[in-house]
């Protein structure tokens, strides 16, 4: 059973994630919050696994200063950011504070279920037009991968998760998260998966 902590300042669209996601087999929701202190709070409980993050909380903290807080915590549960935002240094300090991954609201309720588990299981999920933009963004100059993006696909390719690939080039899983983000724009995909399919395509592997 995946345990759910929903965060974000309004109770209706708290309310319309609970609709979608109550139904959905394998999930339960384990609570709720409508800022970051109580965000981080609530995550540090210790029975929490994805904490799916609104980026705009109102005043205080925001939801990447929620996100890096939460993923500070002792035995951290995943974030999944959730939001109406898509622009490059949102995505970017999501990801570098942590966020296992982003989607926009207007995903389909399948598509929110599937990336849940997936974050879960701590894999990088990027929506795709979030995966377009970050590709449009990097196809001037250059888009050849870099020697760590290089290590970082073959280690995909050989299954390793991100706390594997953290050990063995020994960064720390945001980085590695980061780095994720710059190879799934790159490569224009949108999962791990296709970063390998993708990176025999074009010989990389």
């Amino acid at each position: 059973m995946i345990r759910l902590l929903l965060v974000d300042d309004h109770p209706v669209v708290r309310a319309g994630l609970r609709a979608v996601l109550e139904p959905a087999e394998g999930l339960e929701l384990a609570g709720e919050a409508g800022n970051a202190v109580d965000a981080v709070a609530r995550a540090g409980v210790g029975d929490v696994d994805v904490v799916l993050m609104d980026l705009r909380l109102g005043d205080g903290a925001d939801g990447v200063q929620a996100t890096k807080m939460i993923r500070a915590l002792p035995d951290p549960p995943h974030v999944l950011i959730l939001t109406t935002y898509d622009t490059d240094a949102d995505i970017l300090r999501a990801v570098q504070a942590g966020a296992t991954g982003y989607l926009l609201k207007d995903a389909d309720p399948n598509e929110l279920i599937r990336a849940i588990r997936a974050a879960a299981e701590g894999e990088t999920v990027l929506a795709p037009p979030v995966a377009s933009r970050l590709l449009g963004r990097m196809q001037s100059p250059d888009t050849a991968l870099t020697a760590r993006e290089l290590e970082i696909v073959g280690r995909l390719a050989h299954g390793d998760s991100n706390r594997d690939i953290a050990r063995a080039l020994t960064i720390s899983e945001a980085t590695v998260k980061s780095h994720l983000v710059h190879i799934f724009g790159k490569l224009g995909v949108d999962s791990r998966t296709k970063v390998v399919v993708e990176a025999r395509k074009r010989g990389l592997l």
